[in-house]
């Protein structure tokens, strides 16, 4: 039942048109106008797009995170003026005569908001056009309801850029500016040797510096335990945040957007009589921020 309704109701409404008594506005790319761009393609984004002419554009993305994630967005050269739901079909090709449209999901549109979908029905929407389906938008017009708009996307030169966009997809980085933004780096005792787990945090963060150019400052705090003297520990908190400010240099960020300062042990954040707690308070704060 869950399909039957969306695809009588795309048949009753073709067939109202016929009689008059409905207009059908339909918007899709003609065989010579399928246009499918692989427009992002680094490890923090991938993201395609297909121009509807006369309507707007489909775009699919995926960004970098500890999860897979698929969005599918809409955008529509005028958005809608009202609340209004959107049936989304799966149309058969003409080489399947008689094949009926396939339900794949109602997407809401909202006033002045483009449409989107989730990742469930993004990959829908995918494997049709795979399959050479086209993903189709019906829903009644915000000014003239009894007007049916109609909008569909051609898979058309879609499978060749659905293969770079999975590539794209399988080399995202499973972090993303968020999980990095705050870190802490901890240190072996008495130098300015990082743990190994730091260190491999460290990397994390350089690899993902290579690809976000949109990174405004870093800053580096750092910090040590109470043994040693005042100012031994202030001299070799310095020297730490300094380490690691080269690291970052290296990796290709810009040295005017790194802030450096070395706090020494004014500010321990545990007590320095257990071993445990001293390993807390040798540390190197990253701070980043973007626009």
């Amino acid at each position: 039942m869950r399909f039957l309704l969306p695809t009588l109701l795309f048949l009753l409404c073709t067939q109202l048109a016929f009689a008059g008594q409905s207009y059908i506005r339909q918007y899709s790319a003609a065989l010579e106008q399928s246009e499918w761009q692989l427009r992002h393609n680094t490890p923090l984004r991938c993201e395609i797009s297909h121009p509807i002419p006369g309507f707007g554009e489909a775009v699919f993305h995926s960004e970098a995170g500890k999860e897979v994630n698929l969005w599918f967005e809409l955008k529509m050269l005028q958005q809608p003026d009202a609340y209004a739901l959107a049936e989304v079909l799966s149309l058969p090709p003409r080489w399947r005569p008689g094949e009926q449209p396939r339900a794949i999901a109602s997407m809401r549109l909202l006033k002045q908001f483009d449409g989107d979908l989730p990742k469930e029905s993004a990959w829908a929407m995918l494997h049709e056009l795979e399959r050479g389906y086209q993903p189709t938008f019906y829903f009644s017009d915000w000014y003239r309801p009894d007007n049916k708009v109609v909008a569909s996307l051609n898979p058309v030169q879609f499978p060749t850029v659905y293969r770079d966009f999975n590539h794209c997809i399988s080399l995202l980085l499973p972090y993303r500016f968020d999980d990095i933004a705050f870190t802490v780096l901890s240190y072996e005792v008495g130098g300015d040797q990082l743990t190994r787990e730091s260190r491999r945090r460290l990397a994390a963060i350089a690899e993902y510096l290579k690809h976000d150019d949109a990174i405004e400052v870093v800053q580096i705090q750092g910090h040590t335990d109470t043994y040693g003297g005042r100012w031994m520990n202030e001299q070799l908190s310095i020297r730490r945040a300094e380490k690691v400010k080269s690291f970052f240099v290296e990796a290709g960020l810009p040295e005017h957007r790194i802030e450096v300062e070395g706090f020494g042990q004014r500010r321990n954040v545990a007590p320095n009589q257990r071993v445990q707690d001293r390993a807390i308070n040798r540390r190197v704060v990253v701070q980043m921020t973007r626009p």
